[in-house]
């Protein structure tokens, strides 16, 4: 008997696995081949005729997806090992990303979160019907993975029984009291009886949200806001797209299956927000959306404009029935800048156990977790920026600051790994996850690596992004000439002459980054004019403030 394949998951990939398993995803059974995900961009429909607007895919490495053929099975084993589920491998293919990120979220711009997160994945998809690995391989994983109040769909269909409607609301950001009446509004339209479900994404959102653990507290805190016995929580281990319109349909297909009758569908769902601020969708396409394909959804939906709080009437109004009042509101930008401050927030706005809970949740950009990732060839000047770069945080930045130079690490984390690709990668791996690890915990970890390949970079960014920490890229994009010039450990020479193989920048490649937060050229700056440009970004990024006091390196005797 053959030993199957194995692929560790992503954050992304074990929320899709769950609800593969437990039939959130229902009709599907299993990842989609390159007739259904083609369907479904071009049409939102399965091959089966089935209307589902999102594509289920499974990602995996170019090593792996060359490896797999029809007929294999694939182990799916959860970061530490654990085997969750298999995969009995029907296709494997190579996407075009492009134009999945084009019909998916109508741009091929990285800037969108969902777009950044598509082009990252691994380049082969593979297909096929999924199992779990045994019969209470769910039950443990979720009695350790997500939040007590979890239920399946079966469990939630069997509580509701088809008594009352069940409106369901989907969130990935903390309530307030706006969202209080909107859900209050939703019930009084799906009639006398009504149920609340408060389902709310926990898996991977947008970079730079609330953690789910803080959101999971303001939920079970706003739950005294309702009547008895009217609304339940129960969290969602959905992995966000923020795919808009499209997503809104997919929302609420999940929740058919969880036994809702109605789901609303307020301003700007599952919007991941412009750059340049204000939505990257039209602010009610996706109720238009919805309304098209109502026929044939299986769930009513519930389409409420946008709310903002009276003074007059002491309460939050629908905007279009203002009346001449001006109505107030807090965007969040304006929140997250007085949570950053310390500044009062209204009590008419959130109540107050949730702001205490957001204090405790919240740090700026400039308080939280942050790796800065130099990457370039040997020899470029990363050790030397990083190491300045370090000094300098230590002497102004409150946040524990972490070196993690790329010789050292090899010599204790990564020691017996040797410098094919796969060990490179693994190496990378390592770092990566030390790094997140810091910035969990809200430090700071100054990566310097020549961590040659992308796709390794990506899966850094990935893990540090997941911890809810800001990744920043740095390039020290020194020219080979100049660095096989330098070349201070001898290394260069060694490899021109054949003494060392797989040297990269002289027969191994190094993928320079596409697009980096901040490229530098030792060749041209000296060190501390680079660093005072490096600093200059990690200041416009909102990264650090103006605290640190740039320190010059050391004059040679």
């Amino acid at each position: 008997m053959s030993i199957p394949s194995v692929h560790v998951l992503t954050a992304r990939q074990r929320c899709d696995l769950e609800l593969l398993l437990t039939g959130a995803f229902a009709p599907l059974e299993g990842y989609l081949d390159a007739a259904d995900w083609q369907s479904v961009l071009q049409h939102m429909r399965l091959g089966n005729g089935a209307l589902w607007p999102i594509p289920v895919v499974l990602d995996v490495s170019e090593a792996l997806g060359q490896s797999l053929s029809v007929g294999d099975t694939l182990r799916l084993e959860r970061s530490d090992g654990t085997p969750l589920g298999s995969v009995a491998v029907s296709a494997c293919y190579r996407p075009d990303k492009l134009l999945e990120a084009a019909a998916v979220y109508g741009t091929t711009d990285s800037s969108h979160p969902g777009v950044a997160e598509l082009l990252t994945r691994g380049p082969y998809y593979v297909a096929g019907r999924v199992s779990a690995w045994d019969a209470d391989t769910l039950t443990r994983a979720a009695a350790v993975e997500f939040p007590p109040e979890y239920q399946t769909p079966a469990m939630l269909q069997q509580h509701w029984n088809g008594a009352h409607p069940v409106v369901a609301f989907q969130t990935r950001n903390p309530l307030h009291h706006a969202h209080i009446a909107v859900t209050q509004a939703g019930l009084e339209q799906a009639g006398a009886g009504a149920r609340l479900l408060l389902h709310p994404a926990i898996g991977p959102t947008k970079p730079g949200d609330v953690e789910a653990s803080y959101r999971m507290r303001v939920y079970r805190a706003v739950l005294g806001h309702y009547p008895q016995a009217t609304a339940l929580l129960s969290p969602l281990p959905l992995a966000m797209r923020m795919a808009g319109p499209r997503e809104a349909l997919w929302h609420a297909l999940i929740r058919r299956n969880y036994g809702a009758s109605h789901f609303i569908i307020g301003r700007g769902h599952a919007d991941p927000g412009a750059a340049a601020g204000g939505l990257f969708y039209p602010a009610f396409a996706a109720q238009e959306f919805f309304a098209r394909h109502a026929d044939e959804m299986g769930i009513a939906g519930i389409f409420l404009p946008e709310y903002a709080y009276s003074r007059t009437r002491r309460r939050y109004v629908p905007m279009e029935e203002a009346n001449g009042e001006a109505l107030a509101g807090i965007s969040g930008t304006e929140l997250r800048r007085r949570l950053a401050s310390r500044e009062d927030i209204p009590e008419w706005f959130s109540p107050p156990e949730v702001i205490q809970i957001l204090r405790q949740a919240y740090r700026g950009a400039d308080r939280r977790g942050l790796v800065i990732w130099f990457t370039g060839l040997s020899a470029s000047g990363k050790s030397t920026l990083a190491g300045m770069l370090a000094r300098t945080l230590e002497a102004g930045d409150e946040r524990a600051v972490t070196l993690l130079d790329g010789d050292v690490v090899r010599r204790f984390l990564s020691k017996g790994l040797s410098f094919s690709r796969e060990d490179r990668d693994e190496n990378i791996r390592r770092i990566g996850f030390v790094a997140s690890l810091v910035a969990r915990h809200g430090g700071i970890a100054v990566v310097a690596a020549i961590s040659p390949y992308r796709q390794a970079r990506a899966d850094a960014r990935r893990l540090v992004e997941e911890a809810g920490g800001l990744f920043i890229e740095v390039h020290v994009a020194t020219p080979l000439e100049v660095c096989a010039k330098r070349d201070p450990k001898g290394l260069y020479a060694k490899a021109m002459r054949g003494e060392i193989t797989g040297f990269t920048g002289v027969d191994d490649p190094y993928e320079a980054p596409e697009h980096a937060e901040c490229v530098l050229d030792a060749s041209l700056q000296k060190p501390p004019t680079a660093l005072a440009a490096l600093m200059g970004v990690l200041r416009n990024l909102g990264a650090v403030t103006d605290k640190p006091v740039v320190i010059e390196a050391r004059k040679e005797a």
